[in-house]
Order: structure tokens, then C-alpha cells, then sequence
């Protein structure tokens, strides 16, 4: 998820997943079949592509003042202007179909086909659909209480300012994903390009490093535009999410059922 101030605290497009790492670490694909076909996950995919048309279409800067997560607006309830597509808080959902840029789409797009088919074929089509609403949700909201903790120390037009940039992007709720994958199937196998060599790392590995590198941001001071709350938000909520949620009757995992 990207956090963009005045339209923009970071240049558009500028991080998939918004993990640093992505020039260094980058997941092509994992080893594991699905059994049925994801069609929610290809529904979601088609959302955020037809979304993104849209955001072209009225231009981006003012796509995500209409249909991104408003800090401010999702405290207060009250809307600012332009007014939103929809009503806030409903924008927890809106945002998290709206990108900042090709880039910021492609590598979340990405995320999502690698991780998306195998959780969903676990948890069932409806009980994935809910749980990826619930997790992008929790993240935005989560990134609105922490921008809203650090906009305390602020003082004058700053806080306004912190507190009305808009945050876009799917990256909270396909960390919610990642965090599902790695419980269900901790070792399959994710073809990733480190540098300019594939190799095959354990899921446990790669998404493990990249939860810490999301931790390590945080404790560092982060990176401006980039929501590390929401990712870190999305992925636990996964966690619990997962828990409460269930998987659906009869999926087995590696041949035995999953206890």
C-alpha cells in the first residue's frame, strides 16, 4: 500500500508490495498446483485492472482523493473534497483496489497471482473473498491510526497534511495472503530472481524476510510513501483471519488433511 500526500508523498508507481527489497528480491512463481480454479482471485485481478482503467481515465491524482483512504476522513467521517466515490469509511475497501502507478500494479498483480490461487483454493472461493476484503481493510484502517499517532507530534498545517493523504493499493490485503500462504504451505518452494539469478526459496524463507524487512522499516523510520503499517496490519490480520475462518471441508494439503 502506498501512502500518497497531496496526491502524492511518493511518486506514483514506485514500490510493488512497497517492500525496499524489490530490486533485490523479486517472486516469479511457486511450485504448488491448485486443485480448482481460482476464480475469485481472477476476479480480483480483473477488479483492480478495470479500476485502474478507471484511475486513468479521470487521471490519477484525483483517482486516489476519490477512492483512497483518507486518514482523516476515516477518524472523523467526514468527507473532504473532492468527494469520494463512496461514503467514508467504505473507502477501506475502495482503496484497496486503486494503485498509484503501472508499477505499484504490476508487482501487486504479480503478489497476488503467485500467492492468491493456493490460499483460496484452501479456504474455499467465499471465505477467501471475505477474508481478502477483512484483511485490506484492517490494514488501511491500521496505517490511518498509526499516520494519526504520528501526526500527534505535529504541529499546524503539518497535521492536516499527514492526515489527508490519500493511501491506494492492494499490498495490505495480499499481505494478509502471504501471511495465510505461509502457515498453509510454510514449504513450498517460490521461484525468486535475487539480483539476476533464480532460485527456488522456502515460502517460509522468503515471506519471513520480507514480514522482518516491513518490521525493520518501521524501527528505522520507514520510507515516505510507503504505508509499512498497512502491510504489517494486513498480515496479521491474515493470521488471526485465517484462524477464524478455516479452510474449506475436505482440502487437503500434501496428501493428509489439515488439522
Amino acid at each position: 500500500m502506498t501512502a500518497l500526500s497531496g496526491g502524492g508523498a511518493t511518486a506514483p508507481g514506485r514500490r510493488a508490495l512497497g517492500y525496499s527489497w524489490i530490486g533485490v528480491f523479486l517472486p516469479l512463481r511457486d511450485d504448488v498446483p491448485s486443485q480448482r480454479a481460482p476464480l475469485v482471485t481472477w476476479a480480483i485481478l480483473a477488479a483492480n485492472l478495470a479500476a485502474f482503467a478507471w484511475q486513468l481515465s479521470v487521471g490519477l491524482p484525483r483517482s486516489v482523493l476519490l477512492g483512497g483512504a483518507i486518514p482523516y476522513e476515516l477518524l472523523t467521517f467526514q468527507d473532504l473534497w473532492p468527494r469520494d466515490v463512496v461514503p467514508p469509511p467504505l473507502t477501506l475497501l475502495t482503496s484497496m483496489f486503486l494503485h498509484g502507478g503501472v508499477a505499484h500494479l504490476a508487482g501487486n498483480m504479480l503478489s497476488l497471482w503467485i500467492f492468491g490461487d493456493n490460499v483460496e483454493d484452501a479456504m474455499g472461493r467465499g471465505r477467501f473473498l471475505v477474508f481478502y476484503l477483512l484483511c485490506g481493510a484492517v490494514a488501511a484502517a491500521a496505517q490511518a491510526v498509526a499516520t494519526a499517532a504520528g501526526a500527534a507530534s505535529l504541529t499546524g498545517g503539518d497535521v492536516m497534511a499527514a492526515l489527508s493523504a490519500p493511501m491506494v493499493g492492494a499490498s495490505g490485503a495480499i499481505a494478509g495472503v502471504m501471511a495465510a500462504y505461509l502457515v498453509l504451505f510454510p514449504g513450498a518452494r517460490v521461484l525468486t530472481l535475487v539480483l539476476i539469478f533464480p532460485l527456488h526459496v522456502p515460502a517460509f524463507i522468503f515471506i519471513g524476510l520480507w514480514f522482518l524487512s516491513q518490521v525493520l522499516a518501521v524501527l528505522e523510520g520507514g520510507t515516505p510513501g510507503v504505508a509499512f503499517f498497512a502491510h504489517i496490519g494486513g498480515f496479521l490480520a491474515g493470521l488471526v483471519l485465517l484462524r477464524l475462518l478455516g479452510r474449506r471441508p475436505g482440502w487437503r494439503r500434501g496428501g493428509a488433511r489439515w488439522a
